[in-house]
């Protein structure tokens, strides 16, 4: 399970992640948020924008995970986890400085519960957002598909970054992106993050799984000081 706990390279690419982050949530910044503030774009122009900078993303994370070193590890899966979670934090960080500040023109500005309450879902929905599309793209290069992953991650990385934008000003927008992201939990966990094992550590990984509700199970059933069967 080397490439799934490589904790020294899921670091290092979540330092990527951070350092590429920011440069990437200063565009959303400038680009995307300033235009809405003054209102110099409209909703398609903004959209390519966002897509525009999320091709970007999508590109540098298949070059960071479709590495020889990378894929010869199946690594790409969770350092795209560390990856992801690394520029989406940077993102969410820029958003919610821009939420706190009162020059924002928008209702939900300041420091109140409810900025308090929309930054929180802004951060999660960010992180878990941009780690699970470069987690798949992961996924998706061990496969060898690489050409549709970035087109589609490039598309939805783009809609997430419009959902969040605007839910500075209208915070019901974050909750059209939260749907999607929960639909894709659950793939994350159970096939897109496994696949980065080896064919033996993941027969090992599922053999774990299928045994974890008997393990359970008998704990729940033990009885303090009773001596244990050799077959548990």
């Amino acid at each position: 399970m080397t490439g799934f706990y490589d904790l020294a390279g899921a670091v290092r690419y979540l330092v990527f992640g951070i350092v590429s982050g920011m440069l990437l949530a200063v565009c959303v910044d400038i680009i995307i948020l300033s235009s809405v503030i003054i209102s110099s774009l409209n909703i398609i122009t903004v959209s390519l924008a966002a897509i525009l900078i999320g091709a970007a993303e999508s590109a540098f994370v298949l070059f960071l995970l479709a590495r020889p070193r990378v894929f010869s590890l199946r690594a790409s899966p969770p350092y795209g986890w560390s990856l992801g979670l690394g520029i989406g934090s940077m993102q969410a960080c820029v958003l919610i400085y821009r939420l706190f500040d009162e020059e924002l023109q928008s209702n939900y500005s300041g420091m109140s519960s409810v900025s308090l309450s929309l930054a929180f879902v802004i951060a999660v929905t960010s992180c878990i957002g941009h780690a699970i599309l470069a987690t798949w793209q992961g996924a998706e290069i061990l496969e060898s598909n690489r050409v549709q992953p970035f087109i589609i991650s490039a598309i939805a990385r783009g809609a997430l970054t419009v959902c969040l934008v605007l839910s500075l000003f209208l915070p019901l927008m974050v909750l059209i992106a939260a749907p999607a992201i929960a639909l894709a939990w659950g793939s994350a966990q159970s096939t897109w993050l496994p696949s980065g094992l080896t064919p033996a550590a993941r027969q090992a990984y599922r053999r774990t799984i299928r045994q974890a509700d008997l393990h359970r199970e008998r704990a729940v059933r033990r009885i303090r000081g009773e001596i244990i069967d050799s077959d548990e």
